[in-house]
């Protein structure tokens, strides 16, 4: 019997299933389409999600295919300079394209021993005590303990499941395409500059090899959205909006994408599971989607290789959904409100110049910024010390660094009082005496995403809370 099955390849399901095989977990990857998507949707990776990648000792080769760029409070376009002293080592964007972002978590999987299967559709799933039986296309069965959906936000697993995802659909769409093109490129740029100035949503990104990637705004939403636009409806769009369709030609693709905002009701039924956009879709701006996919993945691995492996405390896998849920539905809120801020009406006008001012004090303009990183992000371990409940951010140590003790997807108990012990837990904690001039705490104890589950110096206290994460002490 399978372990995982991890239903979607993009960002989200190849980091689960790279996280899961970190602990010896059988995961085998189905995806529908035979060969990687050419399609980029998203340019970049968030503080929270690069803190990711350096967690799990992948920052190096994410940094040899992309570029930092300088970060800034960006929010609905307001732009604003950046606070000082952000809680993070990595206070930049980091522009990758998805299509890399893709490659290299998938190549990552499979080298962990993760297995990608590709062309085969999902088209039934049943469940029952022992686990979950899948049904493909082409009449295979197969069988696991459990199945998680990362299969978009048109989730064939949502969909089967039952499971509700409210919210509000398409009412803008635009067409994208990736197209190179017959004119200079000082003529492109003069006339996306004066399409700005009208407040278009209208764009043309350089590619390195000397295509164009192109975002118009669509006439109206398309009755089918499942059916992609052709090129001649792209290059018609560009002719009524720039008057020109610039000698587009030699097109990778054309796609459509809205402005639909949802978000299911349920994370988890039963062995049965949802993430990344299978769970949640918003508007692009922000560019938090595959962030926030990868994020849940981050979440997910841990506790469902625990629950696969036998030491998973009681409910432990249900805080997938307690977490993540509230996490999303705070981002859907935060593109909701950007949305409006956009919008040419003149009580939204009125509300953006009252944000901007507000903008120019530091509080919220680090509000904003740490919202949009996701590095504000804490999740409710109940009363306790300011950490309880945060990731860390990466410290420097006596001796390194604190994300390079965590390639491994452990606990670990930083401890600078050299007194308190793991004992029991060694199997699934890492014990590390090092101080930090960085860090106040004389010891805190991080899950393997990172989160701080307790504080102290009290040996008893932190053998108290060791079972809420760990599980029972090996005999």
């Amino acid at each position: 019997m399978i372990d995982v099955i991890v239903v979607g390849c993009g960002p989200t399901g190849s980091m689960l299933a790279a996280e899961l095989r970190l602990h010896g977990v059988r995961a085998v990857v189905l995806e529908r389409e035979a060969e990687p998507a050419k399609q980029v949707r998203s340019l970049g990776l968030h503080a929270r999600s690069v803190e990711v990648m350096d967690q799990r000792g992948l920052l190096e080769r994410f940094l040899a295919h992309g570029e930092r760029h300088p970060l800034r409070s960006s929010f609905a376009g307001i732009t604003k300079p950046r606070p000082d002293r952000l809680d993070t080592a990595h206070a930049y964007v980091f522009g990758i394209p998805q299509t890399i972002t893709e490659r290299l978590l998938t190549e990552r999987a499979t080298e962990l021993g993760a297995e990608i299967r590709r062309g085969c559709r999902l088209v039934g799933l049943s469940q029952d005590d022992h686990g979950v039986t899948a049904e493909l296309a082409d009449g295979t069965r197969l069988r696991s303990r459990y199945l998680v959906g990362c299969d978009g936000g048109r989730s064939t697993v949502r969909k089967l499941l039952g499971v509700g995802f409210p919210g509000e659909p398409a009412g803008v769409e635009w067409l994208l395409s990736e197209v190179e093109v017959a004119v200079p490129s000082e003529t492109l740029n003069s006339v996306a500059a004066e399409l700005r100035t009208t407040r278009l949503r209208f764009g043309p990104a350089a590619h390195e090899d000397g295509a164009y990637r192109f975002v118009v705004r669509a006439a109206e939403v398309a009755a089918d959205r499942t059916v992609p636009p052709t090129f001649e409806e792209f290059r018609h769009r560009l002719r009524e909006i720039a008057g020109t369709d610039f000698g587009v030609h030699s097109p990778r693709f054309v796609s459509r994408f809205g402005d639909a905002t949802r978000l299911a009701e349920r994370y988890r039924v039963g062995r049965v599971l949802l993430a990344g956009d299978a769970a949640h879709i918003h508007p692009p701006i922000g560019g938090q989607g595959l962030n926030l996919g990868v994020q849940d993945a981050f979440n997910l691995g841990w506790k469902l290789a625990a629950e696969v492996n036998g030491w998973a405390p009681d409910a432990l896998l249900d805080t997938y959904h307690t977490e993540r849920r509230p996490v999303a539905a705070d981002v859907l809120d935060i593109t909701r409100a950007q949305m409006e801020l956009l919008s040419p009406e003149p009580g939204p006008r009125a509300v953006r110049r009252l944000l901007s001012e507000l903008m120019d004090f530091e509080d919220v303009n680090r509000h904003l910024i740490e919202k949009a990183t996701a590095i504000a992000v804490r999740y409710d371990f109940g009363e306790g010390h300011q950490l309880l409940g945060r990731r860390l951010r990466d410290v420097r140590l006596g001796h390194g660094r604190l994300y390079e003790l965590m390639h491994r997807g452990r606990g670990l108990l930083l401890d600078q009082t050299g007194r308190l012990s793991v004992a029991g837990w060694a199997d699934r904690v890492d014990h590390v005496v090092d101080v930090s001039e960085e860090l106040d705490p004389p010891a805190v104890l991080l899950r393997p995403d990172g989160h701080v589950a307790w504080v102290g110096d009290d040996r008893h206290d932190l053998l108290g809370h060791l079972p809420t994460w760990f599980g029972t002490a090996a005999g």
